[in-house]
Parts: structure tokens; sequence; C-alpha cells
């Protein structure tokens, strides 16, 4: 199964954030590698859980503001 991983700083911590968008799992880690890594075992988890969690359909866009 392919899915999308979202990583992003947290701003809080010096942690990276990584985030599913399709089953909304979540996770963290040091590196880009170890957050992907945590994601996989949270959503693997999550899923064994929760077999039948829907698959909400991901689309990621960038778009541009006036400012900033």
């Amino acid at each position: 199964m392919k899915l999308t991983a979202i990583i992003y700083p947290d701003s809080e911590t010096d942690l990276l954030v990584a985030e599913c968008p399709e089953i909304g799992t979540a996770s963290q880690g040091h590196t880009e590698a170890e957050a992907l890594a945590n994601l996989q075992e949270a959503t693997d988890l999550y899923l064994e859980s929760f077999p039948q969690a829907v698959r909400k359909p991901a689309a990621i866009h960038t778009f541009e503001l006036a400012h900033g």
C-alpha cells in the first residue's frame, strides 16, 4: 500500500513531525529517516488495530501568498 508522508519541523522542539494524511497517523523523530520509520511503524500498528480504517485520498498542492 502506497501512502503519503509529510515531514516538517516541530515549532516547539528540535524534532521532525511526520504525518500520513490518508490514514491520519503521525509520529516524530530527530531525522527525516527516523521520523519516517516511526510513522511507518505507527501506521502499521494503527491498521492492525483498525483494519477497516477509511483511507482518505490525499492531494498535495503548493500555493503562494502575496506577503510573507
